[in-house]
C-alpha cells in the first residue's frame, strides 16, 4: 500500500462523528477507525472543529495524512449555491460546509449525504458487491428514526441537478401522513418511518410502544395488526415509485425498520402489486456493512 492509495472518510452524524482509514479501493481493509462527540448544540463552528481535531488525531496516529477526504453528512450540498440544506442537523442547514471544510483541512474534499454512503458502500464492498457484482444502478433506504434514499450508477454516487437525487423520503405518499420537518405533508419519511408508526400506533390504541413490540404483538393486538398493515401497504406504494421511474438492479434496505423480516416476503409482494409489471425481478436485500455503511461509503467517495 501507498499512502496515496488510502480512502480516508469520515461520517458525521447528530451524536458522534466517525472517520475511516481504508488500505484501497481494491482492498478496502480498515487501517484506522476513530470517533468523537459531535457536541453539535455547540454550534457550526465547533462542528468543523471537531471534524478537524479528528482528522490531525487519525493522521498523528498513523502516521500520514489524507490526499483528500470523503464526508458523508445529513442533507445535501446545493449545486448551485453550495449550501447545505435538507439536513435534521439543523445547525448545518445554509452553511457553505464544503468550502469552509476544503479551506480548513487544505485537500480536496468531497461530500455526499448520509444515505448516498450507505448505497456506495453496500455497492463497492457490502452485499452488491458479494452477490450482485454486475449491478449497475443501486437504491439504497435507510428506514429508521428518519427515511432516506440514495442512488448509485456504476459505483459513483448520482446526485442530480439539485443535488437530491435519491430523495425517496420526501416523495408524497399519503394525505393521512403527518406533517414533515421539510415543510411539507404526506411524506413517505411521515408514514414509514420507526417513530411515526409508533406515533400511528399510539393515536389508534393509546399507548405508547416500541415499534419492535407493536411488531411482536400484532398477532394478538388489532392495533398492532393495523400498524403492520400501514408499514406493507406504503411500503410497496413508496417502494414501486422507484422501480416505476428509476428500475433499479438492485434495492438495500436499511436501518432499524429494515429489520423487520416481514419486509422481505409481504413487503416485496405489496410493491409488486404498485409495480407497472406482470413481475418484480428486482432484489430487495438487507444490508451486510450495518452501522459501517457510512464511514466507508464517505471514504470511497475519493476513489
Amino acid at each position: 500500500m501507498t499512502q496515496s492509495k488510502a480512502l480516508w472518510g469520515i461520517d458525521l452524524g447528530g451524536t458522534k462523528i466517525e472517520g475511516v482509514v481504508l488500505k484501497s479501493k481494491a482492498e478496502p481493509d480498515v487501517l484506522l477507525r476513530r470517533r468523537v462527540a459531535t457536541e453539535a448544540e455547540q454550534g457550526y463552528e465547533h462542528i468543523k472543529e471537531k471534524i478537524r481535531l479528528l482528522v490531525d488525531q487519525m493522521a498523528e496516529e498513523i502516521g500520514f495524512r489524507p490526499y483528500s477526504i470523503g464526508i458523508g453528512t445529513p442533507g445535501s450540498t446545493d449545486p448551485e449555491t453550495g449550501l447545505l440544506k435538507n439536513s435534521n442537523s439543523t445547525n448545518l442547514n445554509k452553511q457553505t460546509l464544503h468550502k469552509d471544510l476544503i479551506e480548513l483541512l487544505g485537500i480536496p474534499v468531497f461530500i455526499a449525504n448520509d444515505a448516498n454512503c450507505f448505497a456506495v458502500a453496500e455497492t463497492q464492498m457490502g452485499i452488491v458487491k458479494e452477490k450482485f457484482p454486475n449491478a449497475e444502478v443501486v437504491f439504497g433506504v435507510i428506514m429508521g428514526s428518519g427515511v432516506g434514499g440514495g442512488l448509485v450508477i456504476n459505483g459513483k454516487v448520482w446526485n442530480g441537478k439539485h443535488g437530491i437525487a435519491g430523495e425517496w423520503g420526501h416523495i408524497f405518499l399519503d394525505e393521512d401522513g403527518e406533517d414533515c420537518y421539510c415543510g411539507k405533508h404526506g411524506c413517505v419519511e411521515t408514514i414509514l418511518a420507526g417513530k411515526a408508526l409508533e406515533r400511528f400506533y399510539k393515536k389508534n390504541s393509546g399507548v405508547n410502544k416500541k415499534l419492535k413490540d407493536i411488531m411482536a404483538d400484532r398477532s394478538e393486538d388489532e392495533y398492532a395488526q393495523k400498524t403492520y398493515e400501514r408499514l406493507i401497504h406504503f411500503f410497496g406504494k413508496g417502494l414501486a415509485v422507484i422501480v416505476n421511474v428509476i428500475d433499479p438492479d438492485v434495492i438495500i434496505i436499511g436501518g432499524g425498520v429494515g429489520n423487520i423480516p416481514y419486509l422481505y416476503d409481504e413487503g416485496i409482494e405489496s410493491v409488486q402489486k404498485f409495480t407497472f409489471n406482470p413481475d418484480l425481478k428486482t432484489p430487495i436485500v438487507k444490508p451486510k456493512l450495518g452501522d459501517s455503511a457510512g464511514v466507508f461509503g464517505a471514504a470511497f467517495l475519493t476513489a
